[in-house]
C-alpha cells in the first residue's frame, strides 16, 4: 500500500469552493478501505480503555501514544532508507504544525475523559460525535471541498443513526450542562486533529506525521494524567498486555489507516465514514462487557452504514470526488 502523501496542487482561494480531487478508482477504494478499517481498530478503544483498570485514563491515553512510538519510529527510519524517502520537517513552521496535530490529540482524549465525569455516557458519545459536521464545514470553508447533496444526505443519515444508537438515554439536563459543553469541545478538537492530519499529508507520511507529532501528544498526555492525580505506573502484567494491545491496534493500526485514508480522500468524507466507530465501540462492549444491545442500537449501526454508504457515492467510477469538482 503506497503511502505517499497527497501533493495535488491545491485550488486557488475563492468565495465558492471548488478543489479537484484526482483520485484513481482504485486508489478511492483503498483508501476507504483504509479508513473503513482504521474506524473498526479504534472501535476497540473504549473496550481497552475500560479493561485499563490500573492507569487513569489520560495516562492509559498517554501509554497508547508512547509504547506506540517505538515503532512508528522504526517505520519512520525504514522508509528514510528505502528509494524514495518522504519529506521531512526542516523550519520552526514545519515543526509546529506536526506540533498541533499532536496538541489537538491529546485536548481530544483529555477533554473527553474529563467530560465523562460530568455528564451521562450517553450525552457524551453523541455530542463528540457531530464532529463529522465541524469538519464538514471547515472542510468547505478552508480546503475548498464541495458539499453535494448526495454527501449531505449520507452524513445526515449517519448522524442520524448515531442518534439511534445512544438510544432514548440522551437527556439536557442543567447538572450535565459543563459535561456536554466539553463534549461538544471534544468534537471540535477531534474535527481539528482529522483537519490537521489531512493538511499534514499534502506533504508528509504517515509515518513521519505519526512518530513526530507522538513526541508532543505522548508527554502531553503525561502532563495531564499527573495533573489529574492519577496513577502513573501498572502493576501486574495483565495491565501492561491491555495498554499495549491498545498502543497496537487503535494507534499504531488505526490511526495510521486513517492517517493513510485522509492523504487520498476528502476530509468530510473521511469524519463521516469514521461514525463507523461508535457502532463497533457498541458491538464490543455487548460481547465482552455484557452491555445491552437492543433493536434501537442495531437499527442505528445499520443506518450509519446506509449513510457512509450513501456518503460514498460521491467517490465516483470515474476516480473523483464530487466533494471537489473543479
Amino acid at each position: 500500500m503506497s503511502d505517499e502523501p497527497d501533493n495535488r496542487r491545491q485550488a486557488p482561494s475563492s468565495f465558492i469552493p471548488h478543489t479537484s480531487y484526482l483520485i484513481p478508482s482504485p486508489s478511492s477504494r483503498l483508501a476507504f478501505a483504509a479508513v473503513f478499517l482504521g474506524a473498526t481498530a479504534i472501535g476497540f478503544a473504549p473496550l481497552f480503555v475500560r479493561l485499563s483498570k490500573e492507569v487513569g485514563p489520560s495516562m492509559t491515553a498517554a501509554y497508547r501514544v508512547l509504547l506506540a512510538l517505538p515503532l512508528l519510529w522504526v517505520w519512520w527510519r525504514v522508509e528514510q532508507r528505502s528509494a524514495k524517502p518522504s519529506p521531512q520537517p526542516a523550519t520552526a513552521q514545519d515543526f509546529g504544525g506536526l506540533a498541533i496535530a499532536g496538541l489537538f490529540f491529546v485536548a481530544d482524549l483529555a477533554l473527553w475523559h474529563w467530560s465523562l465525569h460530568l455528564t451521562t455516557v450517553t450525552n457524551s458519545t453523541l455530542l463528540t460525535n457531530l464532529a463529522p459536521v465541524f469538519v464538514a464545514v471547515a472542510a468547505w470553508m478552508f480546503l475548498h471541498e464541495r458539499l453535494t447533496p448526495t454527501f449531505l444526505l449520507g452524513m445526515t443519515l449517519a448522524l442520524a443513526g448515531a442518534v439511534l444508537l445512544v438510544g432514548r438515554s440522551f437527556q439536557i439536563e442543567r447538572q450535565h450542562l459543563w459535561g456536554d459543553a466539553l463534549s461538544i469541545f471534544t468534537a471540535l478538537f477531534y474535527a481539528g486533529y482529522l483537519l490537521s492530519v489531512k493538511l499534514l499529508r499534502r506533504r508528509y507520511s504517515v509515518a513521519t506525521i505519526m512518530a513526530w507529532s507522538g513526541l508532543v501528544s505522548g508527554p502531553g498526555f503525561v502532563v495531564v494524567g499527573w495533573l489529574s492525580g492519577e496513577k502513573m505506573l501498572p502493576v501486574t502484567a495483565h495491565g501492561w498486555l491491555v495498554l499495549a494491545l491498545l498502543a497496537l491496534v487503535c494507534h499504531v493500526a488505526g490511526q495510521c489507516l486513517i492517517g493513510y485514508g485522509l492523504g487520498h480522500l476528502p476530509a468530510s468524507f473521511s469524519a463521516v465514514s469514521l461514525l463507523w466507530q461508535p457502532v463497533v465501540a457498541a458491538a464490543l462492549a455487548w460481547a465482552f462487557l455484557k452491555e445491552p444491545l437492543g433493536l434501537l442500537q442495531i437499527a442505528g449501526g445499520t443506518v450509519i452504514l446506509l449513510g457512509i454508504a450513501t456518503a460514498s457515492g460521491t467517490l465516483n467510477s470515474a476516480g473523483t470526488t464530487d466533494a471537489a469538482k473543479p
